[in-house]
């Protein structure tokens, strides 16, 4: 493999088009209203094909378009075929944000396996699906951008996010693993950790969510930070980088800190 000589960077619009997975809801919904004014051809991916024709029509008369897309991460070979469709109908992926994933709460003390196999399937398995084809068309170009959405709730453990928090540890380490090849074909990978954002995943945790964001809010975060080059795409910046000193801490202190301000150390010990 040959090294380009041209470090990776941002995309931008007149490189080709974006390409959104889970862009019926929360995140990437928002993120695609918000390209496709600033010029973007945008394509969304997500199972319901009614919910991406209803945001292609809200899009209408932006100065770029939503590109209606249906298809379900876990289809590996649908995930190959549209990157395909894309690239020989529309133009060359230029950016790529993979934000499909799910958020299945798991009680500890009576744990379902059915919630690791989805959340594995969907968070972890289906982001490969879509970025193997990605590398594959960007490679020979030299030139691409690919961010990954993960979670602060990958940085440790959190109560209820057994699976959850297992699959975006999983896209960190990943990332984190292939931005050593992905740095030499120019393509740059970015790994993106939100916060608490206000969507329907978010809706009934039972434990307090401090610095809630709006989903707009949180879109127009990821928009500047996929605007350069930094690794990480993390927001809000005061909760991330809270989050990230707690982990530094040795285990017999990060267990009572979080327990406490989870509201964990006050639940009773479950019945049998």
């Amino acid at each position: 493999m040959t090294r380009t000589n041209e470090e990776p960077r941002a995309a931008r619009p007149g490189d080709g088009i974006a390409w959104i997975t889970g862009a019926s809801s929360g995140i990437g919904e928002a993120l695609a209203e918000k390209l496709a004014p600033l010029g973007w051809k945008v394509a969304v991916t997500a199972r319901s094909a009614e919910a991406l024709e209803a945001l292609r029509g809200r899009a209408a008369g932006a100065s770029g378009e939503i590109i209606v897309m249906p298809g379900d991460v876990t289809d590996a070979a649908r995930m190959a075929e549209i990157v395909t469709e894309l690239e020989a109908g529309h133009g060359p992926v230029a950016l790529a944000i993979l934000n499909a994933g799910v958020y299945l709460r798991v009680d500890g003390t009576a744990p379902d396996l059915a919630a690791f196999h989805t959340s594995f399937d969907v968070n972890l398995k289906g982001t490969a699906n879509a970025l193997v084809p990605l590398v594959a068309a960007m490679k020979p170009r030299n030139r691409g951008q690919i961010a990954l959405v993960a979670s602060v709730a990958g940085y440790s453990g959190l109560p209820t996010s057994a699976a959850y928090g297992a699959t975006k540890a999983g896209l960190i380490n990943l990332a984190e693993a292939m931005k050593f090849d992905l740095d030499r074909l120019g393509i740059l990978l970015q790994i993106v950790s939100p916060g608490f954002v206000d969507t329907p995943a978010t809706k009934d945790n039972p434990f307090p969510m401090p610095h809630l964001m709006p989903v707009d809010a949180a879109a127009d975060a990821l928009i500047d930070g996929l605007g350069g080059t930094s690794f990480e795409i993390s927001f809000p910046k005061r909760f991330t980088r809270q989050l990230k000193f707690l982990r530094l801490l040795p285990y017999r202190l990060y267990f009572p800190l979080m327990a406490r301000a989870t509201g964990w150390s006050r639940k009773s010990r479950p019945q049998d």
